[in-house]
């Protein structure tokens, strides 16, 4: 009777995964491919996907199959696929009975209008266009969270949407004890003779800045054969299953790092979906484990391999015979110093890591305080300047250089973006752990070689999807969970080498 019952749950999961991965679609083409006029069309569509979905998962059966189940799952390995769908299903079952149809449709439709007003904005550098879906999103956005009253925070309940078990408090505990180290180092770079980075910015031909790039990702281990790479206007990989995971790029015709580093972590996302065991497919466990998670690859990728010197040391001849002209005179070391500059920037996705999380913390700050109803969001032009200029020392020209650079508030993703700084942070705690199970791990990305490293994460990481929490994922592979220290090492050794500390 119970097989008769969890297989009867997995036929109904894999009908909710298979809308999820029609409203994908869909997702990925309206990035892409969909002209502008499409967008009303589009909206309609993503919201009778997200309902019909919603309804689906949340039928009578699969509640009560859930709760059969689940003494019957108190005698299996815990461990096991079937008890992790179990626990899994259930707490995701029971998060989104707690939310009406309808509001997840409203979601949908909002989100989709709100991606093409945030487009024009950007393009128009003009945040009003955009200041009224935003506003919407926020009031959505304070409305779920008021399904999972009573909570300490109401940030907790968009938080653990991304990062299912980790609260507001312990963000803010491992923010608080990050923030200050790394002020303390990017002050002390500041002191240092600046590097020259010059050579980045001058015009590069973007077929080959392409072509490059694919080259990298194969030899990382991409597999064509079950994905592909297009254009967006911000990078983001999407998949349909395990064997269709699409990853897009961003080219500037005028700097080379945009496109370069943007497609290697892109990669390491694609990597991750591509590594998911295909018998978890169609079930609440064939995914990541979360957004941090996700983005301890897409970083280990763009970063610890792709902006080490061991990598370069390998790719820089190649590159050098891409752009003869562009970098024939520019040493491997200049290069090397060159693409790990550390200088306050406008925008996150081109910062340094050493001052990356600080523009994760900015907006973590501004989401809470837009929950809170502390900010406005007609005020958010201004007080995000004026955080950029205390956090970071810089101030935006523009709304679309400031307040308009990211997507994601426009898709309704409010509650994300501490998972990019945790993400950095368990990316050097893998990287820890690797190198004490390769140990000739430079000398293997020095030859091209990634094939250990890609089985590693396979193993560890990639093909256990969504069975462990976070917190629980990073302790079993590292033996401690999230922890800035590691990361902080990493950091203050490349660049007390390349500053001179």
């Amino acid at each position: 009777m119970t097989n008769d019952k969890l297989q009867r749950l997995k036929e109904l999961l894999g009908e909710v995964w298979d809308l999820s991965m029609a409203a994908a679609v869909l997702g990925w083409d309206q990035e892409t491919y969909m002209p502008p006029g499409g967008a009303q069309a589009r909206g309609q569509q993503l919201s009778t996907l997200s309902r019909i979905a919603h309804q689906k998962f949340t039928a009578d059966e699969i509640g009560q199959l859930l709760e059969d189940l689940a003494g019957d799952a108190a005698d299996w390995d815990p461990d096991s696929d079937e008890a992790r769908l179990v626990k899994v299903a259930r707490r995701d079952y029971l998060k989104a009975t707690k939310v009406p149809s309808d509001f997840v449709a409203e979601s949908s439709k909002v989100a989709s209008l709100a991606i093409m007003a945030w487009r024009e904005a950007k393009g128009k550098s003009d945040f009003s266009l955009f200041r009224p879906h935003l506003e919407r999103i926020v009031e959505l956005r304070q409305e779920y969270a008021n399904f999972f009253a009573p909570y300490d925070h109401i940030y907790d309940p968009l938080l653990d949407d991304f990062e299912p078990g980790l609260t507001t408090a312990d963000v803010q505990r491992i923010f608080n004890a990050l923030r200050p180290q790394q002020v303390e180092l990017i002050r002390a770079i500041a002191d240092r003779p600046q590097v020259d980075d010059a050579f980045l910015h001058q015009p590069f031909d973007e077929q080959k800045q392409w072509d490059f790039g694919v080259e990298v990702i194969t030899q990382f281990g991409y597999d064509w054969n079950r994905g592909r790479q297009d254009k967006s206007a911000h990078p983001f990989t999407t998949n349909f299953g395990v064997n269709d995971v699409r990853i897009t790029t961003r080219l500037e015709p005028d700097y080379l790092g945009t496109g370069l580093f943007g497609t290697m972590h892109e990669c390491g996302h694609a990597l991750y979906e591509q590594g998911i065991a295909p018998e978890l497919e169609r079930t609440p466990l064939g995914h990541g484990a979360s957004l941090a998670i996700h983005e301890s690859q897409s970083r280990l990728w763009e970063n610890l391999v792709g902006r080490s010197r061991p990598f370069w040391e390998h790719f820089y001849p190649r590159l050098q015979e891409v752009f003869p002209a562009e970098l024939g005179n520019v040493s491997l070391s200049a290069f090397y110093k060159g693409i790990n500059r550390v200088q306050p920037s406008l925008i996150r996705t081109e910062s340094d890591e050493a001052t990356y999380n600080l523009h994760i913390m900015l907006r973590l700050e501004l989401e809470i305080a837009l929950l809170e109803g502390t900010v406005k969001v007609a005020d958010l032009p201004e007080v995000w300047n004026a955080k950029m200029q205390e956090y970071l020392g810089v101030t935006p020209p523009d709304d679309a250089h400031g307040v308009l650079q990211d997507i994601h508030w426009s898709m309704g993703s409010i509650g994300y973006f501490s998972t990019y700084a945790l993400g950095n942070l368990i990316s050097a705690q893998w990287w820890e752990r690797i190198r004490a199970d390769i140990p000739n791990l430079d000398e293997q990305i020095r030859s091209g070689n990634f094939a250990d490293l890609l089985a590693w994460l396979r193993e560890h990481i990639h093909r256990h999807g969504a069975k462990f929490e976070p917190q629980e994922l990073v302790k079993r592979v590292t033996g401690s969970e999230i922890d800035p220290a590691p990361y902080m090492r990493y950091l203050k050794q490349k660049y007390g080498e390349i500053y001179g500390l």
